[in-house]
Order: structure tokens, then C-alpha cells, then sequence
């Protein structure tokens, strides 16, 4: 495992952490935890040098956080800095700051949460917080020992960010970031901005709920030609390392071989490691990509559950994938195999996930044009922007 310097901290953070947000399951619902794989995975990585491990209050239908907290029984809580966060969203009074840190100091079964995040922070959930006191609060938080540092993940744009890194002596933040996202949200501008105010950053969405992984013919093909061979996940990470102002780079990994492969790429990483002609390379793919993906969802599942029904993420991921690899009627054959009262024509245009979507997807035009295409048959052409 190579280690890299976390913001203004004397120590040292793994490069690669531990998202548990994409835990692996044994059935449909979030909250089925494979519970004995998933144990194994976490603390082979652990035992692998892995130091930094993240959850949240919603993540796996709120199941996250307790699972997390047994897997670091036995000796393993000593064994890596713990990271979660704040529900922003879900805070109505002040007294809810309190009421939701607790609880998580519960679910976890700790007393104190090494890195604790305001979680999701957008232009309007960051305001509601801000005007409720949470800074001063967390001052608090920090002085009775239940949190060590404060820190805030983030999804809106630049301008917001800036504001929000203004705005307190953060030692830390989250952003979703890859080599598809470089204009994105905070974007290589926030990385950028965060680094030089001496905060650690942290990297969420490295392959983009997985789809830089799984890339089309045509991309794979670039990947191909370079004359160091390497998977698309592991060029991904590879460029988020190599880059000085990345502290540690999070991965969602849900079976075993995510880890293998994942420590694998952690322990050839390195700041400065890619040349000029693979970095090229890497902004080839992104303009590969940018021209075959229309949707930029990263099956986080902040859109769920749905109201109506409708598994969302997956038929955005339908919709991607047909795009993608140029196979309308396999993604028609694949969204045959939903259930049908999860499928795009049960929306009622309520836009309540757009509310929450971190990526802004106006969720409600795309359901509409899944029906169309993946029911109807439509040409994908004539609903791509």
C-alpha cells in the first residue's frame, strides 16, 4: 500500500479507502448486506494496509453504518481512521444535529467518529445548515470528543464549492471527481482551490458507479493501443493518483476481485507516475466517452426509493449501456427482465428525485424517453441531446 499525506494532519491515509456504500448483497434490497463477504472484503483490505473507511447515515437503506461497526470489532477499529456523515437533508431543528451524531455513534457502536462529514452539502442544504449553526455546533461536537475533524462532501457547482471552503477552517473535503468530471461540480478548479487553502481531499465516484470500468468496444480499444497495459478501472485511478492534490481516492467495491484489483492499483500508485502521451491517452477516452454516454447518473441511489416504483438507477443504466455499446436490442431484452412496475412508465412526474439527484438529471425527460425507446422502439438518435 503506498500512503499519501492527509491535508494539514501529522499522518498518513492509505491511497485507496473504503467506500461502503456499494456493499456487496444477497437480494434486491439495499439492505440485504452479504454480511460474511462483506466483512471478509473490508478487513482484507485492512489487513492489506487500508486505513480510511467511509459510510454514511443512508447508505444501504440505513443499514451501513451498524454493519460497518460490527465489521470493525476484533481489534479493527484500531486499525483504521472511520469516516461518516452528517444527514443534511433530514435536518429540520438544531436539535437534529445532535439527535442524528448520536444515533450514528450508536449505530456504529463507538465513541468517537475520527472524520465527520456534512453530508451532500448543495447550495440550498448547505444554507439550511449554515443558518441552523452547524459550524458552531460542530465546534461542540470536536471540544467533547465525539468527532476529530470536521469535513464536507459536495455536490452542486464551483462557485458553491469556493463558498463553502471559505466559510470554515475545514481540514477536509469529499467531491465526486474523476477524468470524466474535470468540469463537473468542484472540478480539477475545486481540487485545485481546496489543496491550495491546505485541506485533504477526498475522492468519491472514481469510476462513475463503476461505468469507467465497463467501458464500449471503441474505448476499450483506446485503452488497448498504449503501450503499458493496464483495465480501464485501474487507468481511472491511476490518473486520480497521479495527481499531487488527491489525498485518497474512495472505492465502492462489491466483490472480492474489487479489492484484489483495487490494492493491486493502490500499491503501483504514485503521484507524477503517468507520463505525457498516457496522460493524452486518458483525454482521448474522455472525449470518446463524452460523445456515447448521454446520462452522467453514478447509481449512487439518492433517488431512491421512489415514490411510484421505479427503479430509477436502473433504467438509466439501461438506457446508458444501449447507448454506450451500440446494442439497442440487448438493452431492450435487459429492461424486459425488470420488473414491470419498476419501469419508466410508472412515473407520475412528481420530479422528487431531481430534488436530491447530486447530478442535477432531469430524471422525468429521461423516463419518458426509456419508454419510448426501450417499449416503443424509438431511434435512440431523436431523444439524445
Amino acid at each position: 500500500m503506498q500512503y499519501r499525506q492527509f491535508g494539514p494532519l501529522d499522518w498518513q491515509v492509505s491511497a485507496l479507502g473504503f467506500g461502503a456504500m456499494r456493499l456487496p448483497r444477497t437480494g434486491d434490497d439495499p439492505g440485504d448486506i452479504d454480511e460474511p463477504l462483506a466483512t471478509r472484503m473490508i478487513r482484507q483490505a485492512i489487513d492489506q494496509g487500508l486505513n480510511y473507511l467511509d459510510t454514511a447515515y443512508p447508505y444501504h437503506g440505513g443499514k451501513s453504518e451498524p454493519f460497518v461497526g460490527r465489521v470493525l470489532k476484533d481489534g479493527y477499529r484500531d486499525k483504521v481512521r472511520l469516516a461518516t456523515k452528517l444527514p443534511c437533508w433530514l435536518v429540520e431543528k438544531r436539535e437534529d444535529f445532535d439527535k442524528y451524531l448520536n444515533e450514528q455513534l450508536q449505530r456504529l457502536e463507538v465513541e468517537h467518529i475520527d472524520f465527520y462529514l456534512l453530508h451532500s452539502l448543495n447550495k440550498k442544504t448547505w444554507a439550511k445548515v449554515r443558518d441552523l449553526g452547524v459550524l458552531l455546533w460542530a465546534e461542540g461536537a470536536l471540544a467533547d470528543g465525539r468527532i476529530g475533524y470536521l469535513g464536507f462532501s459536495f455536490h452542486d457547482d464551483n462557485e458553491v464549492f469556493t463558498e463553502i471552503v471559505d466559510a470554515y477552517d475545514w481540514t477536509f473535503c469529499q467531491i465526486q471527481y474523476n477524468y470524466m468530471d474535470i468540469d463537473r461540480q468542484a472540478g480539477a478548479k475545486g481540487l485545485h482551490y481546496a489543496a491550495s487553502k491546505g485541506l485533504a481531499v477526498v475522492i468519491m465516484e472514481p469510476l462513475l458507479g463503476g461505468r469507467l470500468a465497463r467501458p464500449p468496444a471503441r474505448i476499450q480499444a483506446l485503452w488497448e493501443g498504449a503501450a503499458r497495459k493496464r483495465s480501464a478501472a485501474d487507468w481511472a485511478l491511476q490518473w486520480l493518483w497521479h495527481q499531487p492534490e488527491v489525498s485518497v481516492v474512495l472505492s465502492g467495491m462489491s466483490a472480492m476481485s474489487h479489492v484484489e484489483e483495487n490494492l493491486a492499483s493502490a500499491g503501483a500508485s504514485g503521484v507524477g507516475t503517468l507520463s505525457d502521451d498516457e496522460l493524452a491517452l486518458v483525454a482521448r477516452v474522455r472525449e470518446a466517452y463524452s460523445e456515447v454516454c448521454p446520462i452522467p447518473c453514478t447509481q449512487c441511489n439518492y433517488c431512491m426509493p421512489c415514490p411510484s416504483g421505479v427503479d430509477i438507477p436502473r433504467v438509466l443504466e439501461v438506457f446508458n449501456e444501449g447507448v454506450m455499446h451500440e446494442d439497442p436490442e440487448g438493452a431492450r431484452r435487459s429492461y424486459g427482465f425488470m420488473d414491470e412496475d419498476k419501469r419508466a412508465d410508472q412515473c407520475t412526474q412528481c420530479h422528487e428525485c431531481e430534488e436530491v439527484c447530486p447530478q442535477h438529471i432531469p430524471v422525468s425527460e429521461w423516463m419518458v424517453h426509456a419508454e419510448e425507446v426501450l417499449v416503443q422502439g424509438r431511434p435512440y438518435e431523436e431523444c439524445l441531446p
